[in-house]
C-alpha cells in the first residue's frame, strides 16, 4: 500500500528571519530557497527547514524549544563539517547511545534544538 504522505517539514520559530537565514547558511549549510521577513524556506540536499517569525509577545510567543532530528546515513563527515563550521566542538559527538544512535546536537539562535542522528541499531 502506498503512503499518502509525501514529506514532513519542520517549521521553527524565529525572532529575526534575516539573521537566522545567515546563521543557518554559515553553521549548517542550509540555503534560502524562498521567503521574506515573516516566513522562509531553507534546503540542503532533499531536506527542508522553514522559519516563521514570531513577535515574542503574549499573543505571538516565540517560545523556542522546538526539536528537529535529521537522520543521516554516515554521521562522521557531517560532524567533521559542522566542527569546521564552528557549529559544534569536537567533544559533542555521542557514539553508541543507549537508544542505538550516533548523534550530535546544537541550538540555533532561537533555542531550537537541532540533532543530527545516525541509527546504528
Amino acid at each position: 500500500m502506498n503512503s499518502p504522505f509525501i514529506e514532513i517539514v519542520s517549521v521553527l520559530p524565529s525572532a529575526d528571519i534575516s539573521r537566522d537565514l545567515d546563521w543557518y547558511q554559515k553553521h549548517t549549510g542550509f540555503e534560502k530557497v524562498f521567503g521574506d521577513n515573516m516566513y522562509a524556506g531553507l534546503k540542503r540536499d532533499h531536506l527542508w527547514l522553514h522559519l516563521q517569525w514570531h513577535a515574542d509577545t503574549a499573543d505571538d510567543p516565540l517560545l523556542g524549544g522546538s526539536v528537529v532530528r535529521i537522520f543521516v546515513q554516515d554521521i562522521q563527515p557531517i560532524f567533521a563539517e559542522f566542527v569546521e563550521r564552528g557549529t559544534v566542538t569536537p567533544d559533542k559527538l555521542r557514539l553508541h547511545t543507549p537508544w542505538n544512535t550516533h548523534e550530535f546536537g546544537f541550538y540555533d539562535l532561537n533555542k531550537n534544538a537541532i540533532f543530527v542522528v545516525q541509527d546504528v541499531g
